[in-house]
C-alpha cells in the first residue's frame, strides 16, 4: 500500500488529463498521451490508476515493450489483445502481414461505440513493427475513437532514437506531453514522518523518486539505503530462502511472467507468494511481474555469472516446449544461457520473422547474433545467411559492411559451386558496392553476375541480373545502353511473372529516358511505383522509386511536383524503416529548401544529415556540395573544408552525377572568393566529362555561367538548357524571367547583378541580403561601385534572422503581407518572386506557426513581425 500511496502523490492533474482524454475520444477527438519521465517516476502506477479510473467507459487495450537483447515483434499488440478479440487479434497470426496489422489497428481503434484506450508501456525499447503501425494510425488519428497511451523513460530517448520519429511528428492539440516530476521535499517528509524516517534524509538519499522512496520505506533499517540496489537488497534479505531463489529465478525474465512459465519454473506460485505480500512482485492480467523493472535488475545484476547461465538455461528449456513461444524471447534467453545451437536455429528464423514485416532493426540484430556464430553451419547455409545480413545492412545504410558480408557470401557459394546462388550473390554484391561508392567494383561485379547466370536455365536469375545490369548503366552515365538492357530485362520479367523487377526495372528506365532529354520518362517511374506499392514485401523497391522519382524532378526543377513526392516517400521510408532511403529525401527537401531561398532550413537540415553518418557513400553527393555551397555563399569559412571534401569524395563515385554537384559547388567557392583559378581541377573535370546527358548539359551550362560572371568568354552550345542559354547569350532580362518562373531567387538575383543595369543591380543585391548571401553580395556591391553608384547600400549588420518562430527574414515578409490580407499572386507581385515560390514560404509560415489557416498566422504575426516590415517593396 505504501508503494501506491508514494507513487500517486502529485499526480491529481495528469489524471484528470488523462480522463478527459477518454471523454474528448467519445466526442470524436482522438489523442495521443505521452507518459514521460525517468525510471521509478511512477508512469505505470499513474497508468493503472487511469485504466481503473474509466473501466466500464472504454475498451481496453493494453501491452508492454520488453527489455530483450532484441524487441519482440509487433510485442506490445500480442499482449493487448491477447485476451481480446477483434481484428488486430486475427492479424497476428503466427507469420503476420504488416499491412493487414496496420488496418486491423486501425480498425480496432475507431470501434462504434465507447472509444478504446490502447496502452503501450516502456516504449523506448518498442520493436520497430510496432513502431511503424503506430506511425499509420497516429497519422489517421482524425478516424479513430481512440486514446493513444504511451509510456516512456525520456532519459534513455536520445537523437537517434527510433522512437524519435514519431515522437517528432506529434504536435499540436493531437499529442498530450504528460511529464512526471519528482515528489517534492513535503510529500517526501510527509511520507518519511508517517513511517519514522527523517523526511530530509529520505529527500537527500532519493532525490523524490517515487520507487526509491518506497523501496527505501520497506528496507528493514532505520539507515536510508544509499541506492536503490540497496534498498531492494534489504528488503530481499528478509525473505525466507526459497521465496529469494525464487524471485531469482524470475528476475531473468523481463517483462512479465506468464502463468504457464511460473508453473513451469516454479511448479506453482507457493514458493513466491511471500513475495506478492510485501510488495516486491504483484498479479497483472499478463502474467506474474516484478512491482516494477528496477526491482527486477536490481535482482538480476546481483547473481553470480554462473548461476545467472543456468538460471536463463531453465527458462529456455521451458519455452522451447512451448509451442507458440516467441522468437526473441527464446533467442534472449539462449544468448544469456550460452546455447549456441538455439541461437543459431531460432535467431535464423526470428530475423527471417523481422525482415517478412520489414522491422529491419530487429532484423539485422538477429543476424549481428548469428554471424559470430555461423562457422558451425554448412556452407551454403552460411552464404545464404551471408546474402541476408548483407542486404539487412545495405538497408540500414551501413553500406560498406554489406559489401564485406556479401563477398563472404560470394566466396562462400564458389566453393560450393553452386552458380545460380553465387550469381544472386553478386548482385547483392554489386549493388551494396554501388551505394558504398565503388562503381567500377559494382560495375564488374554485375558483369560477372550476367555472364554466370547466362550458363544457367534460370530466367527469373537472369532478369535479377539483367536488372540490376540495366540500373547501373543508367547511374553511371550510359542511359541509351541503360534503355537497351532494362527493356531486354523487363520482358524476361514479364515472362517469368516477377512483377517486383519489373517495377525496378521501370524506376532506372525512366531515369534513363530522363537523362536523354524525354521527360516522358517521369511516367515510367511513378508506374514503378504504383506497381511496387501494389506488390506485397517489397517496401524497398517502393521507396526506391520515391527517390529516383524526386532525383529525376528536381533535375528537371519540376518543383512543384517535388515537395509532395518527398512528403509521401518520406512517411513511407520511415514507416518501413528504410533510413538510407529517408536520408536521400531529406537530402531532396533541403534542396528544395535552398532552391527556393529557404537557406536557414536547408542549412539546418543539411548539417543534420552529414552529421548523422560518417560516410553515407553515394548519397553524400546529395548532402556536402550543397552544404558546402550554401556556407560559401554565406562567406563561411568552413566552405573550403566541406567543399574540398565534397570534391574528393565525388570522384570516388566517378559519374556526372557525383562531380557535377561538387565541381560546381567548388566553381563558386572560387569565383566567390575571386579566383576562379582555384577550382581549375573542376572545370576541366566537367569540360570534359558534362554533356551527352541531360544533367550534363545542365552542369555544363551552369559551369560556362560562372567562368563567364569571372570573366572568362564563355558561350551557349548544342542542347544548353534555356536559362542558361539567356544567360550565357547576356539577355539577363529573359534569364531573370526563367529563373522567376522555375522559382529560383538566387539565380535570379545573380543574373540581374550581372545586367549593367543599375536599378536591376540594385534589386538583385536586396535580394541577396535578405537571403543571407554575404559573399555574393559583396560581389555585387564592388559592381554597383563600378557602375558609379556612390551611395551602395550596407548589408545588414546585426540581424540575426531569428526569432521564437524561427522564421526567415523572406518568411517574415511573407508573413506581414499576408497579414495585410494580400494574396498570394499580390505577395508574390510585391516581392518580385514566383506565384509558387510565394505558395512555398506560405506553406512554411503556417507550418512553423502551427497555424492551421492565413487568418490565425495573420493573428499571429503582431507578435512576430517587426512594425513596418516588407512594407515596401524591393527596388
Amino acid at each position: 500500500m505504501e508503494a501506491v500511496v508514494a507513487s500517486l502523490l502529485e499526480r491529481d492533474s495528469e489524471l484528470r488529463t488523462l480522463a478527459r482524454a477518454v471523454d474528448d475520444a467519445a466526442a470524436g477527438t482522438s489523442r495521443v498521451m505521452l507518459v514521460q519521465g525517468e525510471a521509478g517516476i511512477g508512469k505505470t502506477s499513474l497508468v493503472r490508476a487511469f485504466l481503473a479510473s474509466v473501466d466500464g467507459r472504454a475498451r481496453l487495450l493494453v501491452g508492454a515493450c520488453d527489455d530483450l537483447l532484441t524487441p519482440r515483434t509487433f510485442g506490445p499488440f500480442r499482449d493487448a489483445v491477447e485476451s481480446a478479440d477483434g481484428a488486430l487479434a486475427e492479424a497476428l497470426v503466427a507469420e503476420p502481414d504488416r499491412e493487414l496489422v496496420y488496418h486491423a489497428l486501425l480498425e480496432d481503434l475507431s470501434r462504434p461505440g465507447m472509444p478504446t484506450v490502447l496502452v503501450i508501456e516502456d516504449a523506448h525499447w518498442i520493436d520497430d513493427a510496432s513502431l511503424d503501425a503506430l506511425r499509420y494510425v497516429v497519422r489517421r488519428l482524425e478516424n479513430l475513437r481512440a486514446v493513444i497511451v504511451l509510456t516512456y523513460r525520456d532519459d534513455e530517448i536520445d537523437a537517434d532514437h527510433a522512437l524519435r520519429s514519431l515522437l517528432g511528428g506529434l504536435t499540436g492539440a493531437s499529442a498530450r506531453r504528460l511529464r512526471l516530476r519528482r515528489l517534492s521535499p513535503e510529500s517526501v517528509g510527509a511520507l518519511g514522518a508517517q513511517a519514522g524516517v527523517d523526511g530530509t534524509a529520505l529527500f537527500a538519499a532519493t532525490g523524490g523518486n517515487p520507487f526509491f522512496v518506497t523501496e527505501t520505506l520497506a528496507a528493514p533499517s532505520d539507515v536510508v539505503p544509499a541506492t536503490v540496489v540497496d534498498a531492494v537488497m534489504a528488503r530481499l534479505a528478509r525473505l525466507s530462502a526459497d521465496t529469494r531463489a525464487a524471485l531469482e529465478q524470475l528476475a531473468v525474465v523481463p517483462s512479465h511472467v506468464e502463468t504457464w512459465l511460473v508453473d513451469s519454473l516454479l511448479g506453482g506460485f507457493g514458493a513466491i507468494a511471500e513475495a506478492e505480500v510485501v510488495g516486491i512482485v504483484e498479479m497483472r492480467p499478463e502474467g506474474l511481474a516484478f512491482r516494477h523493472e528496477l526491482a527486477r535488475r536490481a535482482v538480476e545484476r546481483s547473481l553470480p555469472a554462473l548461476r545467472r547461465i543456468e538460471l536463463n538455461r531453465q527458462v529456455l528449456r521451458s519455452l522451447l516446449k512451448r509451442d507458440n513461444a516467441d522468437l526473441s524471447r527464446i533467442v534472449h534467453h539462449a544468448v544469456a544461457a550460452g546455447d549456441t545451437e538455439v541461437v543459431l536455429s531460432r535467431g535464423l528464423a526470428a530475423a527471417r520473422e523481422a525482415a517478412h514485416v520489414g522491422s529491419h532493426r530487429q532484423a539485422l540484430s538477429h543476424y549481428e547474433r548469428l554471424a559470430p556464430h555461423l562457422d558451425q553451419l554448412p556452407v551454403c547455409d552460411r552464404a545464404e545467411i551471408l546474402d541476408e545480413y548483407a542486404w539487412q545492412l545495405y538497408a540500414a545504410q551501413r553500406y560498406a559492411e554489406a559489401v564485406d558480408a556479401a563477398r563472404e557470401a560470394v566466396t562462400l557459394h564458389e566453393r560450393a559451386d553452386a552458380p545460380v546462388e553465387l550469381g544472386h550473390s553478386l548482385v547483392v554484391l554489386s549493388r551494396a558496392a554501388y551505394m558504398a561508392d565503388r562503381p567500377s567494383y559494382a560495375v564488374s561485379t554485375i558483369e560477372r553476375a550476367v555472364q554466370i547466370l547466362g550458363r544457367t536455365d534460370d530466367a527469373p536469375a537472369q532478369a535479377y541480373a539483367g536488372t540490376y545490369q540495366g540500373a547501373l548503366l543508367a547511374l553511371t552515365d550510359q542511359p541509351e545502353e541503360a534503355v537497351v538492357r532494362l527493356s531486354e530485362a523487363r520482358d524476361v520479367a514479364s515472362e517469368v511473372h516477377r512483377d517486383d523487377l519489373v517495377a525496378l526495372c521501370l524506376n532506372y528506365l525512366g531515369g534513363a529516358r530522363v537523362e536523354m532529354g524525354d521527360l516522358g520518362g517521369l511516367q515510367d517511374i511513378r508506374a514503378s511505383l504504383a506497381l511496387a506499392l501494389s506488390l506485397p514485401h517489397h517496401h524497398e523497391y517502393a521507396a526506391r522509386a520515391y527517390t529516383n522519382l524526386a532525383e529525376e524532378l528536381f533535375r528537371s526543377r519540376r518543383y512543384a511536383e517535388l515537395e509532395p513526392v518527398v512528403t509521401e516517400g518520406l512517411v513511407y521510408s520511415r514507416e518501413h524503416e528504410l533510413p538510407g532511403h529517408a536520408y536521400n529525401l531529406e537530402a531532396h527537401r533541403a534542396l528544395l529548401y535552398m532552391t527556393s531561398g529557404e537557406w536557414d532550413a536547408a542549412e539546418k537540415l543539411l548539417r543534420r544529415l552529414v552529421a548523422s553518418i560518417p560516410d553515407p557513400g553515394q548519397l553524400a553527393r546529395l548532402t556536402l556540395p550543397p552544404l558546402g555551397r550554401l556556407l560559401a555563399r554565406r562567406g563561411r569559412p568552413e566552405a573550403e573544408e566541406v567543399l574540398l571534401r565534397a570534391w574528393q569524395t565525388s570522384l570516388r563515385g566517378d559519374a556526372v552525377q557525383s562531380l557535377g554537384p561538387a565541381g560546381i559547388a567548388m566553381v563558386e567557392w572560387a569565383w566567390l572568393s575571386g579566383d576562379i583559378g582555384l577550382a581549375q581541377e573542376q572545370v576541366d573535370v566537367l569540360l570534359r566529362r558534362a554533356g551527352r546527358t541531360s544533367s550534363g548539359l545542365r552542369y555544363r551550362g551552369e559551369l560556362l555561367a560562372y567562368l563567364r560572371r569571372a570573366g572568362a568568354p564563355a558561350a551557349p552550345f548544342p542542347g544548353c538548357p534555356p536559362e542558361w542559354d539567356a544567360v550565357l547569350k547576356g539577355d539577363w532580362r529573359r534569364a531573370a524571367d526563367l529563373w522567376q518562373e522555375l522559382g529560383d531567387p538566387y539565380e535570379r538575383a545573380l543574373t540581374l547583378a550581372f545586367s549593367d543595369d543599375v536599378p536591376a543591380t540594385m534589386q538583385a543585391l536586396e535580394v541577396l541580403d535578405a537571403l543571407g548571401a554575404a559573399a555574393p553580395a559583396g560581389v555585387v556591391r564592388r559592381r554597383l561601385r563600378r557602375l558609379g553608384v556612390s551611395h551602395v547600400p550596407r548589408g545588414p549588420q546585426t540581424s540575426s534572422r531569428t526569432n521564437p518562430a524561427g522564421l526567415t527574414n523572406r518568411q517574415l515578409d511573407v508573413l506581414a503581407l499576408l497579414a495585410d490580407g494580400l494574396t498570394n499572386a499580390e505577395i508574390a507581385e510585391r516581392l518580385v518572386l514566383s506565384t509558387r515560390t510565394v505558395d512555398h514560404h506560405v506553406s512554411a509560415v503556417l507550418t512553423k506557426l502551427g497555424a492551421t489557416s492565413r487568418r490565425e498566422a495573420a493573428r499571429l504575426a503582431a507578435d512576430l513581425v517587426p512594425t513596418g516590415r516588407a512594407a515596401r517593396p524591393p527596388r
